[in-house]
């Protein structure tokens, strides 16, 4: 049976964290892959402001294309509405039988996984691993487990779980769109062939991006 772990976000801009956290469960948990699955509109982004889909897309292919174990989900979401992620993982146990399921998570992603839509039927089929902030402590991220676990179990929801130990590398996509909108530098912040997309296409202005205003949880 094959090990694969999904991981899902904006990817707004995709950039060398993200692909640390990757090849980190790659390299500790011997996957044959991960699937990189980007949230065309996801309910949890409240008040917030994301490039187009197509414009993300393409520069997370860009990024992963040299990587033998870094695989683009082939599911894409073009219908309207938000994206969530039980029917990502519904549509890749079709594509992908036979296969031990692994979620990679944020931090912060993690602990909002008790609120999560088809959390029932999702998360008792995945092994998540957590990539913490950079500054989190080992008391943190236990007493957030902690939380985390005692939300589910008064739902009988049964999770498995552990930290991922990533490098800490203090990198963020909301950085990485301010230093575009302030005309700075962005290089060995993302990968080249990313940085050089985003110059030529002028992304993170104005005109590229879309506001989202609501939370449906």
């Amino acid at each position: 049976m094959q090990k694969l772990a999904i991981f899902g976000g904006t990817f707004d801009p995709i950039h060398w964290g993200h692909l640390l956290i990757a090849e980190t469960a790659v390299d500790r948990l011997k996957l044959d892959g991960v699937i990189w699955a980007i949230d065309r509109c996801p309910p949890h982004k409240q008040f917030s402001t994301q490039l187009d889909f197509p414009y993300r897309w393409q520069m997370v292919q860009l990024a992963i294309a040299n990587h033998p174990a870094f695989i683009l989900s082939p599911i894409t979401n073009n219908s309207p509405g938000y994206s969530y992620a039980i029917e990502t993982f519904i549509n890749l146990q079709v594509v992908y039988p036979e296969t031990h399921w692994y979620w990679i998570v944020g931090q912060d992603a993690f602990a909002t996984l008790p609120r999560w839509f088809g959390r029932q039927e999702l998360i008792p089929k995945c092994d998540w691993l957590v990539a913490p902030r950079p500054e989190a402590s080992n008391i943190e991220l236990e007493l957030l487990g902690l939380s985390v676990v005692e939300q589910l179990t008064a739902e009988a929801i049964a999770i498995r779980w552990q930290v991922l130990s990533v490098p800490p590398i203090a990198i963020s996509s909301s950085l990485i769109r301010q230093y575009c909108q302030q005309q700075r530098s962005i290089r060995y912040l993302v990968p080249e062939t990313v940085r050089t997309y985003i110059l030529n296409q002028q992304l993170y202005k104005e005109n590229n991006l879309t506001e989202i205003s609501s939370d449906p949880n």
